[in-house]
C-alpha cells in the first residue's frame, strides 16, 4: 500500500478469516476515534462505511502526507497511519472481548482511483460505500445502517469526518439527488474496477 498527496483511494480491509470486527456502539465509535487520530490528519475523507466484519473508506491524501521510518522500514504517512490504527484497534478489541491474536487481515488493501482517470470512479465509489451494509443484506434500506457517511450526505447527521466541499468537486455530490442515487445500485460490473487488481 502506497498513498501519494493528490491522489484518491478506495481503502478497505476485514477481520482475519472474515471473523467479526465489531460487536457494539462501542466497537465501532473506538475504531472512528482510532482512525481520526491515526489516519485523519493526513487525509480528506469522501465516503466511509463500517460493517460487522470489514470496513470500506473513500480517502483524498493530503500534502501532508510524506516518508515516515518505522525501524528499518520506510512508510507513507497514510500506510503507518492504518498499521497504526490496526495495531491499536486490535490490541483494544481482544482486551475488550477477551481474544488473542491477529484481528485484521495481514495487508489493508488500497485501489488508487486517479489512476483511473474517470470521474465515473468516484462517484460510483462514492455510491458503493454508502451501500455496503445494504449490499451485504445487513439492512433491507441504507438509510437504516448507522455506521456509515450516508446520514451525514443525507443530512441526518450533522457531524462527520468527511469533506463535503470534496466529494461536491470530486463525486458530484448534490444534497437533493443524494437519496435517491444512493437507493440506485451501482451495477456490478462496475464495482470490480475499485478493487486492487
Amino acid at each position: 500500500m502506497k498513498f501519494s498527496p493528490g491522489n484518491v483511494y478506495h481503502v478497505y480491509n476485514q477481520g482475519n478469516n472474515q471473523q467479526q470486527l465489531f460487536y457494539s456502539d462501542e466497537d465501532y465509535k473506538k475504531f472512528l476515534e482510532l482512525f481520526s487520530s491515526y489516519v485523519l490528519p493526513y487525509t480528506d475523507v469522501l465516503a466511509w462505511c463500517l460493517i460487522p466484519n470489514h470496513y470500506h473508506f473513500m480517502l483524498s491524501v493530503k500534502e501532508n502526507c510524506v516518508a515516515v521510518k518505522q525501524g528499518n522500514i520506510l512508510l507513507d504517512s497514510v500506510s503507518n497511519g492504518f498499521r497504526n490504527l490496526s495495531g491499536a484497534y486490535a490490541h483494544e478489541f481482544n482486551k475488550i472481548h477477551q481474544k488473542t491474536g491477529s484481528v485484521f487481515r495481514p495487508k489493508t488493501k488500497s485501489k488508487n482511483l486517479t489512476d483511473d482517470r474517470s470521474a465515473m470512479s468516484y462517484i460510483n465509489c462514492f455510491y458503493y460505500i454508502q451501500q455496503n451494509a445494504w449490499r451485504h443484506g445487513i439492512v433491507n434500506l441504507v438509510a437504516l445502517w448507522k455506521y456509515s457517511s450516508y446520514h451525514f450526505y443525507a443530512g441526518t447527521r450533522k457531524q462527520s469526518i468527511c469533506n463535503m466541499e470534496l466529494a461536491r468537486q470530486l463525486c458530484e455530490y448534490d444534497f437533493s439527488a443524494f437519496i435517491k442515487l444512493v437507493e440506485e445500485r451501482v451495477p456490478d460490473e462496475l464495482i470490480n474496477s475499485l478493487f486492487e487488481g
